[in-house]
């Protein structure tokens, strides 16, 4: 599983569409948190990253696919995968290996975005005056949000061989995933509906995570939600002759 794990995160880093996403990804952040007047810290006035932590899960929608859909999708059109099955290696181990690659690279954009903290602390008064948990809360909220986008994207990488197809359809499933929940709830009018879907959505846990406050309500969701689409993709290549 190491070697696989290994081999997949070498062959993102070598992959020019990595370093394009991640770019990109950290390019529109630090447009949007400095220099927009709509979104801007700045304009904003307060030492925080509420806005930061507001814009990122959308950024996400389209970093996440961008780096998951080559993951089985390529291995599917190259006929790759068919050499890696005779391994001795157990589906649920490839695509952990795979899973975990990905988080990698999602940890390594994540990184730069710490020089926002300090940014903020230095602009604050008096110096440092900022809400470090809020701050620790949102980043774990953000890696949990970016996992559960992670499932999503290797699993939409296993129904095809057309990367493009793949990258479509795990911004559609997260986009449903994080606000299509949200927007059904307004739709009917009865308490009780309303709030199942609410407990469906994926934007409910993170904004209650990004408080500060860690639920386990909350840490059982992300993980139960990442469980049921990695599930779903161990169906999907374990029922298939590649």
């Amino acid at each position: 599983m190491y070697a696989v794990f290994k081999r997949e995160l070498f062959s993102l880093l070598n992959s020019l569409m990595a370093y394009i996403t991640i770019g990109v990804f950290l390019l529109a952040s630090g447009l949007l948190l400095w220099f927009f007047p709509d979104t801007s810290i700045l304009e904003y006035g307060y030492a925080e990253l509420s806005s930061f932590f507001n814009l990122a899960p959308f950024l996400f929608l389209f970093l996440i696919p961008a780096i998951t859909m080559r993951s089985f999708a390529e291995e599917r059109r190259e006929g790759t995968y068919i050499l890696l099955a005779t391994r001795p290696l157990t589906d649920w181990q490839i695509i952990g290996a795979k899973y975990l690659a990905c988080f990698v690279l999602v940890l390594f954009a994540l990184i730069p975005t710490l020089i926002y903290c300090y940014s903020i602390s230095q602009l604050a008064l008096p110096k440092g005056n900022i809400d470090t948990g809020a701050i620790i809360g949102s980043y774990l909220g953000l890696l949990l949000l970016g996992a559960s986008f992670l499932s999503v994207g290797i699993f939409a990488s296993s129904i095809t061989k057309n990367q493009v197809v793949a990258f479509a359809i795990a911004v559609f499933l997260c986009f449903i995933a994080y606000s299509g929940f949200d927007a059904m709830s307004q739709i009917f009018g009865f308490r009780a509906i309303e709030n199942i879907l609410l407990s469906l959505s994926v934007n409910e846990h993170y904004q209650s995570i990004s408080r500060g406050v860690l639920d386990t309500r909350d840490l059982v969701y992300f993980l139960t939600f990442i469980m049921v689409f990695l599930g779903l993709t161990k169906l999907t290549i374990g029922g298939r002759k590649w």
